[in-house]
């Protein structure tokens, strides 16, 4: 609030420039405080405050003009030496712009120190100028005159000083003594003393006739707080006006006003009586205030929340106050009391709710704002209740005791006058925050359907638009929580018409949205998801027709459903498999009931929303006659399942546990039957309408045990059948005697039935075949274990085709493996001769061990003949797929042979490839005892294997006979390397060819180039063939020759011949260029001294690839350019 800009100080505004001589910038600094702002208007809006002080403050430190301002308080400042202007109030009401200069009274005073040295200044003169000393030396008359007038300046000073103080000073008469009444002037005195009672009178008058209830009928709001200052500072002026009264100057004018029989003797023993009974009233009120004060300063310092629960104690000390004080208990003072306590409650909401702060929740915590305002309503509700309980018990109070004393008999409307004013627009506030929570739900609401999507849009449309005046609403700038305030009655009505528009607009869409459902319980849904918008009346009426069409399709549905009954009521396969018919009709007709049920809830969802529709009364009637049929056919039902289970439960109790079948086995009796039986009572049990007869209630009462029992029974025949039908016949000596304790049990249950007694101890009697079958069913176990084992052997590969010798023995895992399995199998079959306690030596426990013996032995011969099969299938080249051995062929100096050689290596390698197979059968110690040797000396005397090993060797022997072929093929080289090259070189350069075994002295022939050309051509043509020669040769299918090693070793072989001939060709070419260059040397004698032309031997070195060295080429380009 700015000074300038608020109409109710203008008054005080223009009084302070004026009167301490100030521009206009200094009021606005003023009221730019924000201390300042908070007490001005304190002072213009509450009740409470009626008298403002403004003065000038200057620090006296500073230099003039520095740091002054003006300063404003409520209370009269102490110890202001300057002028104070005092704004003072002429009645208890607020200060508004209209009334602002007719109730506000302003006027200058003197501070407090200058009214404390005018008065002691006063009282100083005023002796010195009695005194006759001093007196003398004035004229006559100037002492006396001003004697009067500095005791004028007293009394005024007084005045001023106790209106600041809140009191009323009597102003004493001027020179008044008893002496003066015998002198002339006595009638003069007396008529001064009747002007002080008169001015007594009228200033008592006035204060006697003020009135706390006159701002209450004024029509203002106070609170007990005004009530209470009200009364305190009535007390303590009537204490200070009685201290005056009782004073002796005071005193001196009653004695003065009797004896001169003046007429205003008895006005003055009015105002002592009158001051009197004031005094007594101010203090049995303020007394018996006192603890209802007490109980509101509590009060006020409480969270809101607890003030319901402390209404009672506030309202139980009112009513005390009525009962006690004397001369509070009249209607008129407790109507005003109780109005004031409303006006406290009202205030105290205001401030809970934060005024304007209010609709500003609508946009951000509704819920929390709505929570708020429901807990102010129930709290002043409360305080009216508690008002009518304190009443009542007045009322019986006066009629127990039967005193003159009344009751609250004064309307309670008066009382509640604002307070129910408050409630009404709290209500208005609340039905908006409730309707926009209601309406809020809009936001989340999702239509189904083919037209759900347009619907679920134009809903969101209402929605978003509603929104718009929710938050126009939210930003208005009214105190709602002002009863007062009627331009948020404005807003209030635009906001009910937006939600009248909005209503009508969701009527469209609604309308349109039902009519799409074709199912009552779609539509349900959507009354469910609208119900807050159906409860309004203005919607309900309009949609009526749409809800009587939904009743409609109630009724559709109940006729369906009695349809659906009687078309599949009679077929079978209408009901379920997986129990018993009977059961599944019964819950065949609860999905009928539960489909009934349905639409009826859903008729019952809209129930009360179109309880005027013709067709709404029938749909009880049609839910009725469906059940009724439905509780019929069920009644059916029970009654033949009833009657069928007490027959099949007879049959039962007749016949024995155990029977024997077709196959000599075991089976329990009417095992079936059982099953239904039971399953039948188990979906019997859970119908409580269902009447059992007598042999299935015998039944139904021992269901447990029966079930237990047949259980039981199955169990065990099916033991005893697993032990007698899987027997081996090594294995029936060994378990003969328990066989025979077994057949001896089941034929004791073979002759006792279902409706004997103690089955369940005959039960736990046959606990023995269990034994029995778990110890003979732990020894096939490990049997099928040990068999397991053997079998496992099938997937070993004792022999194995690598990258580099193709074939390789046996592996040290494998035989790991195959001595671990050895040991299990020992272990295993020392566990089963425990199971069966058999002796080691009997009979029956070495035809078991030789059984099992056999099993190891053939599953190590299937081992062994698995690997030799291998071994001759990849040795016999109509079988074999790819080699499975290889060896190579070497050039040594003593000619061509094979590594390692095809005969005493390879058939060495072979036999301990066949002795390592074999002595896989050695790897794993004997089961049997009774046979001698282990199981490898047994399987090398087996024909079938040893014919296989023959196969093998016959093998062996073909691959040698071809290897030795293809030896004897490639001895066609073997003139290369048997030759000595040195000798046969010199042949050549004598004869110009290698000379025959039958040549002894031929004739010499020098070679000439073309003999050179020939022999290189010829060694060119070997090394070409034998180049072609292939890397590997598989013989007999299975053996892999690797002719590589003797293929290199020939090629080099050639090449040194063919060296032989190409550096003899070089060594003349060097020596023909040596000659050429020799610088004496004619051309004749180098010509002859070459034996070949130097141009044809160099190209025949190059037809020969064979490159000239460095020196010989500089020389034959020095040759060139010559």
């Amino acid at each position: 609030m700015e000074g300038q800009e608020d109409g109710r100080l203008d008054p005080i505004r223009s009084f302070s420039l004026s009167s301490f001589r100030l521009g206009p910038e200094v009021w606005t600094e003023f009221t730019s405080d924000e201390d300042n702002v908070v007490t001005l208007n304190n002072f213009c809006s509450s009740q409470d405050f009626s008298h403002l002080f403004l003065y000038w403050d200057r620090d006296q430190d500073q230099d003039p003009g520095q740091n002054s301002r003006i300063c404003v308080t409520l209370d009269f400042p102490p110890g202001v030496a300057s002028k104070v202007l005092s704004v003072s109030k002429r009645s208890r009401e607020a200060v508004t712009k209209e009334n602002a200069r007719n109730i506000l009274s302003i006027q200058e005073v003197d501070g407090g120190d200058a009214l404390s040295c005018s008065i002691a200044l006063s009282e100083v003169t005023c002796a010195l100028l009695s005194d006759p000393e001093t007196s003398s030396r004035w004229a006559p008359g100037v002492a006396e005159e001003a004697v009067r007038f500095m005791k004028r300046q007293r009394n005024e000073a007084q005045v001023m000083k106790a209106q600041v103080d809140g009191l009323t000073f009597l102003p004493q008469p001027d020179s008044v003594s008893p002496e003066g009444l015998n002198d002339d002037g006595g009638q003069h005195l007396v008529h001064t003393c009747d002007g002080v009672i008169v001015e007594w009178a009228e200033l008592v008058s006035e204060f006697l006739q003020q009135d706390w209830s006159r701002p209450v009928l004024e029509g203002l709001k106070p609170t007990p707080s005004e009530e209470f200052n009200f009364w305190w500072i009535r007390l303590r002026n009537l204490d200070f006006i009685q201290q005056q009264l009782m004073s002796p100057s005071a005193q001196l004018v009653a004695s003065i006003v009797q004896t001169g029989d003046s007429v205003y003797w008895s006005t003055l023993r009015d105002i002592y009586r009158d001051v009197q009974e004031a005094l007594q009233e101010a203090e049995d009120v303020t007394r018996n205030l006192r603890p209802v004060q007490d109980k509101l300063k509590d009060i006020q310092h409480m969270e809101f929340h607890q003030l319901r629960d402390n209404m009672a104690a506030v309202m139980e000390e009112v009513r005390l106050l009525w009962v006690r004080s004397q001369f509070y208990c009249s209607p008129c003072r407790m109507v005003v009391l109780l109005q004031e306590i409303c006006n406290l409650f009202i205030q105290m909401s205001r401030g809970f709710l934060r005024g304007q702060e209010v609709m500003r929740g609508l946009v951000s915590e509704p819920r929390l704002v709505l929570d708020q305002i429901r807990l102010v309503i129930r709290t002043l509700q409360t305080l009216k209740e508690v008002y009518a309980q304190n009443q009542t018990l007045l009322d019986q109070s006066v009629k127990q005791q039967d005193s003159g004393s009344p009751g609250w008999d004064f309307p309670s409307h008066l009382v509640f006058l604002h307070l129910d004013h408050f409630l009404r627009r709290l209500h208005t506030i609340q039905e908006v925050f409730r309707i926009t929570l209601q309406l809020e739900q809009l936001d989340q609401a999702v239509l189904s359907g083919v037209g759900g999507g347009m619907w679920t849009d134009l809903v969101q449309e209402v929605y978003q638009d509603f929104l718009v005046h929710v938050r126009l609403l939210s930003e208005c700038s009214s105190d709602p929580t002002d009863p007062e305030d009627q331009s948020f009655q404005l807003h209030l009505d635009q906001f009910q018409s937006q939600v009248s528009h909005m209503e009508t607009q969701l009527v469209s869409v609604l309308s349109r949205a039902l009519e799409d459902c074709s199912r009552p319980w779609s539509g349900a849904k959507l009354v469910k998801m609208f119900r807050f918008v159906l409860d309004r009346a203005r919607v309900r009426d309009q949609l009526r027709p749409q809800l009587s069409r939904l009743v409609t399709l109630v009724l559709k549905d109940l006729d369906q459903a009695e349809q659906v009954f009687h078309h599949h009521r009679d077929r079978s396969r209408t009901f379920g498999r997986f129990c018993p018919m009977a059961a599944a009709r019964l819950i065949w007709t609860q999905q009928v009931q539960r489909r009934t049920e349905e639409a009826l809830e859903s008729y019952r969802t809209i129930q009360d929303l179109c309880l005027d529709s013709p067709e709404a009364q029938l749909v009880q009637q049609r839910v009725q006659q469906v059940e009724d049929v439905l509780q019929d056919f069920r009644d059916s039902v029970r009654s033949n399942w009833s009657s069928q289970l007490d027959s099949d439960s007879g049959f039962i109790l007749k016949h024995p546990l155990v029977q024997i079948r077709e196959s000599d086995l075991l089976e329990v009796s009417c095992s079936l039957k059982v099953e239904a039986v039971l399953r039948g009572l188990r979906y019997a049990s859970r119908d409580q309408n269902m009447d059992l007869q007598p042999h299935t209630a015998g039944l139904f009462r021992t269901r447990e045990d029966v079930r237990k029992i047949h259980l039981h029974l199955g169990h065990m025949v099916s033991c005893y059948n697993q032990v007698v039908s899987d027997v081996l016949p090594v294995e029936l000596p060994l378990i003969q005697d328990q066989l025979q304790h077994l057949n001896q049990t089941m034929s004791q249950l073979q002759r006792r039935t279902w409706g004997c007694e103690g089955l369940q101890l005959l039960v736990q009697q046959t606990q023995k075949v269990l034994d029995v079958h778990a110890m003979v069913r732990e020894a096939r176990a490990n049997m099928a274990a040990m068999t397991q084992l053997i079998q496992g052997w099938a997937e070993l590969q004792l022999l194995q085709l690598s990258a580099d010798w193709l074939l390789e023995g046996t592996s040290e895992e494998t035989c790991s493996r195959i001595r671990a399995d050895g040991q299990e199998l020992l272990r295993l079959t020392q566990v089963n001769r425990s199971l069966y306690r058999a002796d080691v030596s009997s009979e029956m426990w070495t035809s078991y061990v030789d059984y099992m013996d056999a099993e190891v032995q053939d599953g190590l011969h299937q081992l062994i003949f698995r690997e030799l099969h291998f071994l001759s299938d990849h040795m016999n080249p109509q079988t074999s797929s790819s080699a499975l051995l290889t060896i190579s062929l070497q050039l040594k100096e003593t000619g061509s042979v094979f590594e390692p050689s095809v005969g005493v290596g390879l058939s060495d390698f072979l036999k301990t490839i066949i002795s390592d197979v074999y002595a896989a059968a050695n790897q794993l110690p004997r089961i049997s005892t009774s046979h001698h040797g282990n199981y490898q000396v047994s399987l090398q005397l087996d024909p079938e294997l040893s014919a296989l090993e023959h196969e093998v060797m016959h093998h062996l022997q073909k691959v040698e006979e071809e290897a030795e072929h293809l030896r004897a093929g490639l001895d066609r080289y073997s003139h290369l390397w048997q030759s000595d090259r040195t000798t046969a070189f010199q042949e050549f350069l004598s004869y110009s060819r290698q000379l025959g075994p039958e040549e002894v002295e031929p004739e010499q022939a020098p070679p000439t180039l073309k003999d050179f050309q020939r022999e290189i051509e010829s060694l060119h043509r070997l090394s070409a063939e034998v180049t072609h020669l292939d890397d590997v040769i598989v013989l007999h299918g299975w053996l892999q020759v690797d002719l590589r090693p003797f293929r290199d070793a020939l090629l080099s072989v050639i090449d040194g011949w063919k060296h032989m001939y190409t550096d003899h060709l070089l060594s003349s070419v060097s020596h023909s260029l040596q000659q050429v260059t020799q610088r004496d040397a004619d051309d004749d004698e180098a010509a002859s001294s070459s034996r070949f032309p130097l141009t044809q031997t160099i190209l025949l070195l190059e037809a020969a690839a064979v490159e000239l060295p460095e020196h010989l080429a500089a020389q034959l380009q020095v040759v060139t350019s010559l």
